[in-house]
């Protein structure tokens, strides 16, 4: 049989035989700065050292700047969809980032992951605990 096999989460599997992406789009609701693929979980990124999840490019520019990313502004390659951020003038590292945070993708979210392992991780929505 060809097509694509979809397990949900009790382990259940369906064969869809001519995928399209109507056929793998979510039917929950769509959560800000978890852009996923189609038919892939959400994921959210979150501040370790306060359990916290970044819900806004405001959150996610103050707790880089904590760790010393700077806001790039490069007039000569500007790129009006994007944000970027830079540990320094001397580093080669620099994080990319859609503007509107809602394109945020897991992608995006594993950069600045591991160009700052310990203070972030990316979670499903479910595996948060409230912060207090």
């Amino acid at each position: 049989m060809s097509g694509v096999w979809l397990f949900n989460k009790n382990g259940v599997a369906r064969l869809i035989p001519n995928p399209t992406r109507e056929s793998f789009e979510r039917r929950e609701p769509h959560h800000p700065g978890t852009a996923t693929a189609p038919g892939a979980r959400p994921r959210v990124l979150v501040y370790v050292p306060a359990n916290h999840v970044i819900r806004s490019h405001a959150e996610l520019e103050q707790r880089l700047g904590e760790l010393g990313w700077t806001r790039y502004h490069n007039a000569a390659t500007a790129k009006p969809d994007l944000i970027q951020f830079h540990k320094s003038d001397r580093s080669a590292h620099l994080i990319s980032l859609p503007r509107d945070f809602a394109n945020l993708k897991t992608l995006h979210m594993y950069d600045i992951v591991v160009k700052n392992r310990s203070f972030f991780e990316v979670r499903d929505p479910e595996n948060v605990a409230p912060s207090v």
